[in-house]
């Protein structure tokens, strides 16, 4: 089984750290994975992506052009790549920053005000762990154990002291 996995929004946003975890938390259950970032002008502010693939079988191309899940944190994002969710896929969008809802009834949307619960819970620049903990609920990817053992990866020493706020920062978005 193989999940193409596209995140979206404005650099800064944290897209490209929450493809970096999902990677590997398919790591952390021995899946094949692919995670391919995509820098440039995006680090300034402008519409950043990233590619992963979680699968059984190697993986073929890092490239993901017809997602299975998009995650969307911005409006153009929402815009430009919903189109191209595969017929049964699943789309995440931050609500609290996107005030248009998919009309394709092929897919699955997902719409979480992960911004305003960020702010909300004193968690400023975690939507990205927000939506994300939705995702890894709705597709069931993978237990807590394995999700804190990813964060731990993930987060480099400087930023340790961030390793609880993420982890509250996903179970708010796995519980909503």
């Amino acid at each position: 089984m193989t999940t193409n996995i596209l995140l979206a929004g404005f650099g800064g946003q944290g897209i490209l750290f929450a493809g970096k975890l999902l990677a590997y938390i398919g790591m952390q259950q021995d899946k094949q994975v692919s995670w391919l970032p995509s820098y440039g002008p995006e680090m300034r502010g402008g519409t950043c992506n990233c590619s992963v693939v979680l699968s059984d079988a190697p993986v073929g191309s890092p490239i993901v052009l017809k997602p299975d899940v998009l995650i969307a944190m911005n409006k153009p994002s929402f815009v430009k790549y919903e189109p191209a969710v595969v017929p049964g896929g699943k789309l995440f969008a931050d609500s609290g920053l996107i005030d248009i809802r998919s009309e394709r009834t092929d897919i699955t949307e997902y719409a979480l005000p992960a911004s305003v619960m960020a702010s909300d819970e004193g968690l400023p620049g975690l939507l990205n762990m927000i939506l994300l903990g939705k995702v890894i609920a709705e597709l069931d990817l993978a237990d807590d154990a394995t999700v804190l053992a990813a964060l731990r990866k993930c987060i480099p020493p400087r930023k340790a002291d961030l390793l609880e706020a993420n982890r509250k920062a996903i179970a708010l978005g796995k519980s909503s």
